[in-house]
């Protein structure tokens, strides 16, 4: 289509630009998703320096309940997660008639290899009727909305960081 417009030696000229601007484009694409592992996880992420499983579980047992989160499960040493009810913009923006929401944050305990560090990972889930059995229903939030975990996080890696490994 373009032949009809554009002389030959245009047109090649335009061929090799687009080209070389795909090349660019994919170079640039390869080199932003390749991260350190210290910046890994995504928003609200946290690596804690010298310490294991134990410490990142009693820490985040002993800050998250500060902030109104209650102990929803244990998974020694993968994760643990915690549960906190929706205020007020969560009952209008999820909730229907006689359903309770909650939030739920999971935290997934990722060991970086080679080091005695563990990378706290968050996942934000909204449940419907939590702990309802059969009706319990989750739907994962957006990378975002872990952001928000961050500052909970930073205490969890003052409080557990340097424990050494097990």
């Amino acid at each position: 289509m373009l032949e009809e417009f554009l002389p030959a030696g245009i047109l090649a000229r335009v061929k090799r630009l687009t080209l070389a601007a795909c090349l660019s484009a994919l170079f640039v694409l390869a080199g932003c998703l390749t991260a350190p592992v210290a910046s890994s996880g995504g928003p609200g992420s946290v690596t804690v320096p010298n310490t294991n499983a134990t410490a990142i579980i009693s820490a985040a047992q002993d800050v998250f309940p500060q902030y109104g989160y209650t102990l929803d499960s244990v998974n020694y040493p993968d994760s643990i997660s915690f549960d906190k009810p929706s205020g007020t913009f969560g009952k209008i923006m999820y909730g229907s008639y006689g359903t309770t929401t909650t939030i739920r944050v999971h935290l997934k305990l990722a060991p970086i290899a080679g080091t005695n560090d563990f990378r706290v990972i968050p996942r934000v889930t909204r449940v419907s009727d939590a702990g309802e059995a059969g009706f319990e229903d989750s739907t994962r939030m957006m990378g975002l909305w872990a952001g928000q975990f961050g500052p909970l996080l930073q205490k969890v890696k003052a409080e557990a960081g340097g424990a050494g490994p097990m």
